[in-house]
């Protein structure tokens, strides 16, 4: 029996990923990534203290509904869903566009690297930014952008609210991405933030 187990330590150890053992990585593969930010180049990481934990505003569990009620899944038909490591696939992505739908003091308080703030006020007046043009019928979106937008977490009404009037302005649904987690599962899993800018 002794030399089944230690015959399995050495196939485990065979099979692990080259890493410090104390290094908390994003997968197996992927310790960390830049993006730009305001500033310059951010580097995306999770923070590597282990006995790091959630305070504050993010680490509550009940908000009274409404407002802040639990969103569906489906922000809207033809919208998908993602998790973090579809996000990070995006957030890698030149091309795409990560937008914190959040108001303008939320952003600025803390954001995801990487992110633009587009209110979820503002985003029906601003898909050119997301590559639309504005015409006298409305809006064409055929050069749209890929995009995912977050809030501040399951329970935030404000990126479903903006992905619904994009869709009714015409951005093409099957290029937006829902990160339904947002701030809230971004913490909670120990990604870095920074701060917005104005």
């Amino acid at each position: 029996m002794r030399f089944i187990a230690i015959a399995m330590a050495g196939l485990l150890a065979f099979a692990a990923p080259a890493a410090a053992e104390d290094e908390v990585r994003i997968t197996g593969d992927l310790l960390e990534f830049q993006v730009e930010g305001p500033d310059g180049p951010v580097t995306v990481k999770r923070i590597q203290d282990q006995e790091n934990e959630v305070t504050g505003y993010y680490a509550m569990t009940s908000r009274k509904c409404p407002p802040f009620c639990i969103q569906p899944v489906e922000a809207a038909p033809g919208v998908k869903t993602i998790g973090e490591l579809e996000l990070i696939d995006l957030m890698r992505d030149p091309d795409a566009i990560l937008i914190d739908a959040r108001t303008l003091d939320w952003h600025v308080k803390e954001t995801i690297p990487g992110s633009v703030n587009i209110p979820y006020t503002e985003v029906a007046s601003r898909l050119d930014e997301l590559g639309c043009e504005k015409g006298d019928s409305g809006w064409n979106c055929e050069n749209a952008k890929d995009v995912a937008l977050y809030c501040n977490g399951l329970w935030c009404g404000q990126s479903p609210m903006a992905i619904k009037a994009m869709v009714r302005e015409g951005y093409p649904a099957d290029k937006i991405n829902y990160y339904r987690g947002g701030m809230q599962n971004w913490k909670v899993l120990g990604f870095n933030t920074i701060e917005g800018m104005m």
